[in-house]
């Protein structure tokens, strides 16, 4: 299991908690960091994604829209 996916493992049981029992305040700023830490990564893989796309012009007409 990679980090990642001990991450989404830690989010979903202390969501079930919170369904089931609810959470203590230290669960609850937990929960948020967890949450903060998953959101973070997901940016940075869209990031990723969109810095490497490459926009290929095929011929030499103009770019539509232009």
């Amino acid at each position: 299991m990679n980090d990642i996916e001990k991450l989404l493992a830690q989010i979903n049981a202390l969501a079930h908690k919170q369904r089931t029992c609810g959470l203590s305040e230290v669960e609850k700023a937990e929960q948020a960091m967890l949450r903060r830490t998953y959101l973070d990564y997901i940016k940075g893989q869209v990031k990723s994604q969109l810095d490497s796309i490459r926009i290929v012009q095929v011929d030499d007409a103009p770019p539509k829209g232009h």
